[in-house]
């Protein structure tokens, strides 16, 4: 978060090219950014993070601005509720003063301190949306997915889902139990999905944490433009409305789910889909592959994608136990 103090033609540049790209809202850089994490930093990071947003988002129509809070570390030393919501105000004051359009509790991990956030946020006036970092394995006190949506939106929140950690497919799964559980207990909520930019199939409780190729080696994992085509669909289809992406989402990725959800937003055009045409025109357009099966959405939703890594395996063992991950968990 340091960047928008330090950088911040970087940060809105970086802002830019996820609104030309399809960004229907963009999140002030503000992860991170508490008191506690950033002293005598956080009060300028949060409101240059806000106004550089909001600056951004003129170069798009209708863009959205929100502001986050995450967990604290006051949480796991048990400092109690109190205190880490005075930590959640301080950031809160800042999307207030500027105005920001909705409000973010994200990355939790445990979904007391996630509620203690809602309450906090709601104080605001504004919609509220609230996201852990859990797979389909439920939170780490074993609070399961459908569970932790109940209880997010009785505190309060508009929107409630996942975030982080853990790949599309999984984060799919963990949307499908909330929205059952939801229905089930006659709860309204609209429903998030933010996943990790990699594949995780081999995710144990704690997700990307456990994972050997952690966090040097991820590569190899890396979402297609394809997959985030067939990501979007197959979230939109598990009930997700706020449908986006995390750490390791480039502006192409985000493009690839505007573009594979266009029919659903009233046929809304991304900036440079308007001005280059659908993922597809490139090929389209050239006379040698009239007859290629890559000009068809169908080849590419369906494809295997090799890794041109042949001594890779596919997947790997987590390189920490269930209990090990989650004292682990406290320092991601």
């Amino acid at each position: 978060p340091e960047a928008c103090i330090e950088h911040p033609d970087a940060v809105l540049q970086l802002h830019k090219e996820f609104v030309h790209n399809g960004a229907e809202v963009l999140q002030a850089t503000t992860f991170w950014a508490s008191e506690e994490r950033l002293s005598g930093k956080s009060d300028s990071v949060n409101d240059s993070a806000c106004k550089l947003a909001k600056q951004a988002a003129d170069d798009g129509e209708d863009i959205l601005i929100a502001g986050s809070v995450s967990r604290t570390d006051y949480y796991k030393e048990g400092r109690g509720k109190e205190r880490c919501q005075e930590e959640f105000k301080k950031q809160l004051k800042y999307y207030v003063e500027n105005d920001l359009d909705f409000v973010v509790a994200e990355y939790f991990d445990h979904t007391d301190e996630a509620e203690w956030a809602v309450e906090v946020l709601k104080t605001a006036q504004k919609p509220v949306m609230a996201t852990l970092c859990i797979g389909p394995k439920g939170d780490v006190d074993g609070v399961s997915p459908g569970d932790c949506a109940i209880r997010l939106a009785k505190a309060g929140a508009n929107v409630v889902g996942v975030n982080c950690r853990f790949g599309p497919d999984n984060g799919i799964e963990t949307i499908k139990l909330m929205k059952a559980a939801l229905e089930k207990a006659g709860v309204q909520a609209y429903l998030a999905i933010q996943p990790y930019g990699y594949h995780t199939p081999d995710a144990s409780l704690t997700g990307y944490i456990a994972m050997a190729e952690f966090p040097f080696a991820v590569e190899p994992r890396t979402l297609t433009r394809a997959d985030c085509h067939k990501y979007a669909l197959a979230a939109y289809e598990a009930g997700a409305r706020y449908i986006a992406g995390c750490c390791g989402f480039q502006p192409m990725h985000i493009r690839a789910v505007s573009e594979a959800l266009q029919d659903k937003r009233d046929g809304r055009v991304a900036p440079v889909t308007q001005h280059y045409g659908k993922w597809l025109n490139c090929m389209e357009s050239q006379e040698r592959y009239k007859e290629d099966d890559r000009t068809k959405a169908e080849y590419w939703l369906s494809l295997c994608a090799a890794t041109g890594r042949p001594s890779n395996p596919a997947i790997s063992k987590p390189v920490l136990t269930e209990e090990e991950q989650l004292k682990e968990s406290a320092s991601f």
